[in-house]
């Protein structure tokens, strides 16, 4: 039988029409070659670079070796919740954040109108007995009201003068439109800053602030910016303090924390807190 040949008849067929594909560049010099090759790999590194290493500098150098902080500063502290688990104060006491001491701690008490941190409590009481600089949060829902949520936070939180003033930590919308985040923002700072007459902390991201909280009437608040493995905020207004990375490490907490800096000196930092006049009556 005869199979061969039709074979062979196909497969020539096949590799002329792949002549006819190549393409043009291929009567091109090998330098240009060369060249185009070059300037497209420069290309690609640069936009890894600039996309997927640079934004997240700290967390590669995590990977790759040990990263630096920002400089200038010297005043660390962290911010935690039930998240980080039990936490050995005795080491957490002495403890330091790239030589220096952690100076305070932010802890999460309410979320919500009806949710208290589990860890709130036992955080709180133990930061104060370890002479930690102390202050609390509030993670708000914007699915629930301004109002119960301003009061409940006051009802679990009995902050004391030395403490840092209240924080509101707001970084969703949800489906509330523009006008209505900054009137729910609006409402719970106030009911918080009249009862502890100072004005309340205003945590967020860059983005979120930019957006939605961007009116004159929020820049009387001071600002925690959270914004991570960068060497230096590109944010120009002013601003209190700064969550530089979410996978901090410190002696006394399992597993990764938060790391904050105070734009100040000790002083400043102290002279922050609430007065020694203030008295809750709640």
């Amino acid at each position: 039988m005869n199979t061969v040949k039709p074979r062979q008849r196909r497969s020539t067929k096949h590799r002329r029409k792949r002549r006819h594909l190549v393409p043009f560049f291929r009567s091109w010099p090998k330098w240009a070659l060369w060249t185009g090759g070059i300037l497209i790999i420069a290309v690609y590194v640069f936009v890894f670079y600039y996309f997927f290493v640079n934004p997240f500098s700290f967390r590669w150098k995590g990977i790759f070796g040990e990263g630096r902080y920002p400089s200038g500063y010297s005043i660390y502290g962290i911010d935690i919740s039930h998240f980080q688990g039990e936490i050995d104060w005795d080491l957490l006491r002495n403890s330091t954040i790239d030589g220096e001491p952690v100076r305070f701690i932010i802890i999460k008490a309410t979320e919500g109108s009806d949710f208290l941190d589990e860890n709130f409590n036992d955080n709180f009481y133990k930061a104060g007995d370890n002479n930690f600089i102390r202050g609390a949060y509030h993670f708000f829902l914007p699915s629930e009201s301004a109002k119960e949520q301003a009061h409940y936070f006051l009802k679990q939180v009995h902050l004391e003068p030395g403490d840092l003033p209240p924080v509101l930590d707001i970084e969703h919308r949800g489906d509330l439109t523009p006008a209505q985040v900054k009137e729910a923002a609006l409402t719970w700072l106030r009911i918080v800053e009249k009862h502890y007459s100072v004005k309340p902390i205003i945590y967020t991201n860059y983005d979120f602030k930019t957006k939605y909280l961007g009116d004159s009437v929020f820049n009387q608040y001071p600002y925690w910016i959270a914004h991570y493995y960068v060497k230096k905020l590109k944010y120009h207004g002013a601003w209190k303090l700064w969550q530089q990375t979410d996978v901090g490490k410190v002696d006394g907490i399992k597993g990764d924390v938060d790391f904050d800096i105070y734009n100040g000196s000790m002083y400043d930092l102290q002279k922050f807190t609430i007065p020694d006049n203030f008295e809750d009556n709640n």
